[in-house]
């Protein structure tokens, strides 16, 4: 796994922290989850700058925006048994199948 690999992960996985914090902040009335959220997405966008250096920006974000769909809508199901519909489903399946894609196909990220 290149630095590149390690920032895109890193920058992920706190979004989909933070996103989860969003929803558990009540619309800010918890302080906590709500200076969770903050943090997170500050740390989700750092991170996310550094791997703007060297990936197209189009690039970075479908696999940033993609992933953190399809593992917030897990974290959803699991946490807060948010069950979504076929249709919401069959999106989600189409969007982690493009982010696979342009993982494995395109030249544009860094291998």
């Amino acid at each position: 796994m290149s630095l590149v690999h390690l920032y895109m992960a890193v920058s992920i996985v706190a979004e989909v922290i933070a996103t989860t914090m969003l929803k558990a902040s009540d619309g800010f009335t918890r302080l906590l989850p709500g200076a969770a959220a903050v943090l997170g997405y500050g740390f989700a966008f750092y991170f996310m700058s550094l791997t703007l250096r060297s990936v197209p920006t189009g690039v970075v974000y479908a696999i940033w925006s993609g992933a953190g769909i399809v593992l917030v809508s897990i974290i959803s199901l699991i946490i807060y048994k948010q069950v979504l519909d076929l249709p919401a489903i069959v999106g989600i399946v189409f969007i982690l199948v493009g982010v696979l894609i342009i993982n494995l196909c395109s030249q544009s990220v860094a291998h």
